[in-house]
């Protein structure tokens, strides 16, 4: 049973065309995940991002803060790498549902607003890296192989 629920976390369609939703959405939610935690990249940093969620109401802040930027961060590493793709799409669905609802969805659809747009993106992008897998070039698919 646990080799069946480990060969469907890894299984992936044999394409190359996650690889191409995979290294830049990956590059993306890194960096957005490296300004909630670190502050990098003109972030606010772990506190700065509590005190923002904490202003709209979102409590526990720091909890939240921690969540966001560490599913942005490390399922973002995860895309990239290639590794844990389909649990890191999921998280990263969740993420991008939170950032549209809780953030976007009053100021409409148009990033200029901003609104939802990118978020709607990437979102498109986490379901559908959870739906296919990796790809053919990923640590997935050579794991995948091994068990």
């Amino acid at each position: 049973m646990q080799s069946s629920l480990i060969n469907k976390v890894l299984s992936t369609h044999e394409s190359f065309a996650p690889l191409a939703l995979r290294v830049p959405a990956g590059i993306i939610f890194m960096a957005h995940g490296s300004q909630k935690l670190f502050g990098w990249f003109g972030g606010n940093g772990l506190e700065g991002t509590a005190q923002w969620l904490a202003s709209m109401g979102m409590e526990p802040s720091f909890l939240f803060a921690l969540l966001a930027g560490g599913g942005e961060f490390f399922g973002g590493l995860a895309l990239l790498l290639g590794l844990l793709v389909r649990p890191a799409g999921v998280v990263l669905s969740i993420t991008m549902l939170v950032a549209i609802f809780a953030v976007h969805i009053g100021n409409g659809l148009f990033m200029s607003n901003n609104g939802y747009e990118f978020a709607l993106a990437l979102l498109a992008i986490s379901v559908s890296l959870a739906i296919s897998g990796a790809g053919k070039v990923s640590i997935d698919r050579s794991l995948a192989r091994k068990v």
